[in-house]
């Protein structure tokens, strides 16, 4: 089984930043892309950010272009979500997903069905 943690999730302020980490465990898997997903009460789960692993194409909602980042450890055991500039929009629960599955034109970066393990999320709360 793969195992997918994240941490990292809290309090911030409006114009503040956090920095989400998903730790992965388990055995091991050929990965074809990792992301970010969030979800907002009474809001479907929603695309933030991935890494294509067959050429490390970072890919951005364009909600979060420019203000947040994505990374992995080169041994592939953590993957990172910065967020900087957080407006209160951005609140939300973060899932960490990882794919076994190649991409398609309908199973996109951003296409929930492309994931094949996820996480159990973690709390972003931001003030006004």
């Amino acid at each position: 089984q793969v195992q997918l943690v994240e941490t990292g999730g809290g309090l911030v302020q409006a114009g503040g930043s956090l920095r989400l980490s998903c730790a992965v465990s388990g055995r091991t898997f050929r990965r074809t892309v990792m992301g970010w997903f969030r979800q907002a009460p009474g809001k479907e789960r929603e695309f933030v950010a991935a890494i294509r692993y067959m050429d490390f194409h970072e890919h951005y909602a364009n909600s979060v272009k420019g203000r947040f980042a994505i990374s992995r450890e080169a041994d592939d055991k953590t993957l990172y979500l910065q967020m900087n500039r957080l407006k209160p929009e951005d609140a939300a629960v973060y899932y960490c997903a990882a794919s076994e599955t190649e991409t398609t034109w309908y199973l996109t970066v951003s296409n929930l069905r492309l994931y094949d393990y996820w996480g159990q999320g973690t709390q972003v709360t931001v003030s006004s």
